[in-house]
């Protein structure tokens, strides 16, 4: 791995770090914030004085209970959206994603980017609406600024934004990139697409093309 790191970066690449877990939701039921740290330290200090390497905190967060106070609010709007997908606590997660940082910037990788992912995968479309973004903009660096510390979204471009069909049936700008552009220069703070995508077909070629327009 380390061989391969290292050939990697010699080609003037960025590469990301994200932690993955399979089972309990970190901090709320599964690991706990100490193990998740004590991870997030000793890749930090072996990577330290790599300014290409993007430290992902945690790949898609996912499969909790929904948050029944969020879940009133969207079916008293009149919207009818099932609230799945979520980790139980959005503010309890931003709290471990907190810790996360700190121990980053403590082991010595001061100024490397963060990402900072969000509920339900990481969604960009719903990345306003289920409070990720709320919660989020408080986690910080040690002395109190949010220098590179960027909010990770995913978005795919079929018909359920998995990725796992043929042919794409949205460009993603007007439903979740330019709402989502909005709430972030209100906030004068940048978010990444770190995954998109589509299959090899006409269809994701075009919606693809014009959602990269559109970020660029």
């Amino acid at each position: 791995m380390s061989a391969g790191f290292r050939s990697i970066t010699q080609c003037a690449l960025k590469v990301q770090i994200d932690a993955r877990w399979n089972g309990g939701i970190i901090g709320q039921g599964g690991p706990t914030n100490d193990q998740f740290v004590s991870l997030w330290t000793q890749l930090a200090q072996k990577y330290a004085s790599n300014s290409k390497v993007v430290f992902g905190v945690m790949n898609e967060p996912h499969d909790g209970k929904t948050i029944l106070k969020a879940a009133w609010k969207i079916v008293s709007q009149g919207r009818l959206l099932i609230l799945k997908n979520a980790v139980p606590s959005i503010t309890t997660w931003a709290a471990t994603v907190q810790a996360v940082v700190t121990a980053i910037r403590n082991a010595g990788a001061k100024s490397q980017l963060i990402l900072l992912p969000g509920n339900a995968y990481t969604s960009a479309q719903q990345f306003v609406s289920n409070g990720s973004l709320d919660a989020l903009k408080a986690v910080k660096n040690p002395d109190g600024t949010t220098t590179n510390l960027i909010f990770d979204v995913h978005k795919y471009l079929d018909s359920d934004n998995s990725g796992t069909h043929v042919e794409c049936t949205t460009n993603n700008v007007a439903d979740t990139f330019t709402p989502l552009a909005a709430s972030l220069r209100a906030i004068n703070r940048q978010a990444l697409l770190s995954e998109t995508g589509g299959g090899n077909v006409q269809s994701c070629v075009t919606d693809l093309c014009a959602q990269i327009q559109y970020l660029k």
